[in-house]
């Protein structure tokens, strides 16, 4: 099963939210893979950090875009985090891959689906794998998204970030499943609040349901934390008897098991 966490607009936590909602799976006995599919490489030095805290060195021999463009196994690149979770790094040079792609004698589908070919040999060494993804419409995205079996949509309580929400939504239908026949399936929005209770944020939240339904709108919403701020600094810390940590993880926590629920009853309706 491959997920993504998803919006064309930016800031939206994204890759936190891809982070720690695999953290949270892998605690609970699910292998998981996530893969840095973003050229600003945010994930891959959340991931260092994290294995650094949990004393695992990491030594990166090998990144995405490099094994791509050799027709290196991408198993060559996984690295362990820690116990159930692990991940295959990026470096900026991810962002000629588009460039690098066009140029391949390919047809359209086979320079769509050219990612998608190197991931499928992983899915069954794993329960879930995600990718990290930027917030831009470009063909590596476009490989990302015909990759997934599943996205999240992720909503930041903006104006801006709602509208992107709806431009993503309709880029997927038009061009991605119309005219390539993706298998992938919307399982919800994931609200990003600002505020709890702020007037903007329920103002959005309400349109947000108004437009594309209520029950496509997670039930469990992710607070700006300053907790997930650090853990940029920090690598992800789960300290048992931290207040902040244990908030921050219950949070995640609710949004994964919500996701698996959504997955497993059906997902996005219109």
């Amino acid at each position: 099963m491959i997920i993504s966490c998803a919006n064309q607009k930016g800031g939206t936590g994204k890759t936190s939210t891809t982070a720690l909602v695999a953290y949270e799976l892998a605690k609970k006995g699910k292998k998981i893979l996530l893969i840095d599919c973003d050229p600003q490489t945010n994930l891959t030095q959340l991931m260092t950090k994290t294995a650094a805290a949990k004393d695992e060195l990491l030594i990166i021999d090998h990144t995405l875009f490099g094994m791509l463009i050799k027709n290196i196994p991408l198993e060559k690149g996984i690295k362990p985090v820690m116990d159930n979770l692990d991940f295959i790094p990026a470096a900026s040079d991810l962002n000629m891959f588009s460039r690098w792609l066009d140029k391949q004698k390919l047809t359209e589908k086979e320079k769509v689906t050219y990612l998608y070919n190197h991931i499928a040999p992983l899915e069954n060494k794993y329960d879930l794998i995600f990718l990290d993804v930027s917030p831009t419409m470009s063909l590596l995205n476009d490989n990302v998204f015909m990759t997934c079996d599943y996205i999240v949509i992720m909503l930041q309580t903006q104006e801006r970030s709602l509208n992107g929400a709806r431009d993503f939504i309709w880029y997927l239908q038009s061009n991605l499943i119309n005219q390539f026949h993706a298998k992938v399936n919307i399982v919800g929005v994931l609200p990003v609040l600002s505020k709890r209770g702020g007037s903007v944020d329920n103002e959005i939240l309400a349109q947000a349901a108004y437009d594309l339904g209520d029950e496509n709108i997670f039930k469990h919403k992710i607070m700006q934390m300053e907790r997930v701020k650090r853990y940029d600094l920090t690598g992800i810390t789960d300290v048992e008897k931290n207040r902040w940590d244990k908030e921050t993880h219950e949070a995640y926590t609710q949004v994964a098991e919500e996701m698996l629920e959504r997955i497993n009853n059906g997902t996005f309706e219109s």
